[in-house]
């Protein structure tokens, strides 16, 4: 098979055997695979891939069709069409998944979209769910509403009865961004001065560490900070008098290096409260752009360069 292959440090498409499957795993023929902050740390040598996972093929999301399965499998056949999360190595032809991470793709969806969703819902629900029992009638901020994760969370939160605040910094964005819970309430605005539109009972920190003394100065009383990415910087000082005044909580998380059991449990979840909501149209994942794998460092400099509304996909 043909994979995105890191070399020193830089991307090439080089040929590697099939993968087995084993107990509980199936083979898929990847179709499409979204590219994530996390690739590229891993290309620039700072996240490497767990063990088990390909330590050199990028990728933890995949959409595509059930090619083989090995013993044990009872939830999926030949011929489905998948998507996951995994540790690594979605970025090629074909990729091992454990069927307990495995979520059926809904009829409809296309294959960019399907590539795209795992990762992102997945994070965001968890995030905001899992971890910070968001609740009706809540008010959320988004940080980096635009990405991935933040478009995930945008449309989460709106259509579990939230109102939404989303900081977008680039200004051609913010009206699609506010258009994607068709029946939310979501203003997007700048990231300067964000703390004026608080208090906020739950922010997702997708930005870090830059917008950690503005979150806690607009957090309302027992509200939740989580973060869950830190490229604009991953140290702060925090104010303990500011938080313990707000009876507040900072959670923050990865899910990558989390065991199978756990992200078994999370995908779940994703599966039985927001599968259904893609099938219906109710969330949706946006595309920026789409590329073939052979264009795979084309893909990452699309990445890298921002300013885009949703998910960059790799198809096959």
């Amino acid at each position: 098979m043909l994979a995105v292959t890191i070399v020193d440090g830089q991307l090439e498409v080089r040929e590697h055997p099939d993968p087995v499957p084993g107990a509980g795993e199936l083979l898929v023929d990847v179709r499409a695979a979204g590219l994530n902050r996390a690739d590229q740390m891993q290309v620039d040598g700072f996240y490497p891939a767990p063990p088990g996972s390909p330590p050199d093929i990028p990728g933890m999301e995949l959409a595509g069709e059930v090619a083989a399965v090995g013993e044990r499998v009872t939830r999926f056949t030949v011929g489905d069409r998948v998507m996951a999360i995994v540790g690594g190595g979605a970025q090629a032809e074909r990729c091992l998944v454990h069927e307990r991470v495995a979520m059926p793709v809904p009829d409809g969806i296309s294959w960019p979209e399907a590539g795209g969703f795992p990762e992102a819902f997945v994070t965001a629900h968890d995030a905001l769910f899992g971890q910070c029992r968001l609740a009706m009638g809540e008010h959320v901020l988004v940080h980096g509403a635009a990405g991935g994760v933040g478009t995930a969370g945008v449309q989460l939160a709106a259509a579990a009865g939230a109102r939404v605040t989303a900081t977008v910094r680039n200004e051609s964005l913010r009206d699609a961004v506010a258009a994607l819970a068709e029946h939310g309430r979501v203003l997007a605005i700048a990231p300067e001065g964000f703390e004026d539109h608080g208090p906020f009972d739950v922010v997702l920190e997708l930005v870090g560490a830059p917008n950690l003394a503005g979150d806690l100065a607009s957090l309302g009383t027992g509200g939740r900070i989580v973060v869950i990415g830190v490229g604009a910087g991953a140290r702060a000082e925090v104010d303990l008098l500011a938080l313990m005044a707000r009876r507040g909580r900072i959670h923050a998380s990865t899910l990558r290096a989390r065991p199978l059991e756990e992200k078994a449990l999370v995908t779940r979840g994703v599966e039985r409260e927001v599968v259904p909501l893609l099938a219906d149209g109710r969330v949706r994942v946006p595309i920026a752009a789409t590329f073939p794998l052979a264009e795979a460092a084309a893909a990452y400099e699309r990445f890298a360069a921002g300013g885009k509304l949703g998910k960059v996909v790799l198809v096959t």
